[in-house]
């Protein structure tokens, strides 16, 4: 029913296409879609008009990674920590940027900072394939392995 959506969406008058909220389900139609570029410009837009939704900085965050880099995403979620420092979500996803990067160090005190905030993290932590790296450093009683 996505393509359905979307169909419907492409109907709303040009008056009314730029609402905040046709443009929200917009985005969570071209989510699910996996459509990343027209993803990333509709995410900006809504951090525009809204910066203090922080699910918008990391929505455009994770289109912006998939269809530009890493480097790209990390740079929107850093300036999103200064508006909302004490969001789980944005230091968790730093720390898995971090991860992938390869500062593992980094990667740790970001993601520890995401379950301080919200202990609901540690879940994701031990699954989320981007703290793979982090994971198999740590071994399996998750502190730092010693060589």
């Amino acid at each position: 029913m996505l393509n359905e959506a979307a169909a419907e969406l492409d109907q709303v008058p040009v008056a009314a296409a730029r609402n905040t909220e046709v443009l929200v389900l917009r985005a969570l139609v071209l989510q699910e879609k996996r459509e990343w570029p027209p993803l990333e410009d509709v995410a900006r837009e809504l951090v525009r008009r809204t910066p203090a939704e922080a699910g918008w900085w990391i929505t455009w965050a994770y289109a912006t990674r998939r269809c530009r880099s890493l480097a790209a995403a990390e740079a929107i979620l850093i300036e999103a920590e200064r508006v909302h420092p004490r969001e789980a979500a944005i230091q968790f996803n730093l720390g898995c940027y971090a991860c992938q990067r390869g500062d593992l160090e980094a990667a740790r005190q970001r993601v520890d900072r995401a379950k301080t905030l919200d202990a609901s993290f540690k879940q994701l932590a031990a699954v989320d394939p981007d703290l793979a790296p982090l994971r198999e450093a740590e071994g399996p009683a998750g502190h730092a392995a010693r060589s």
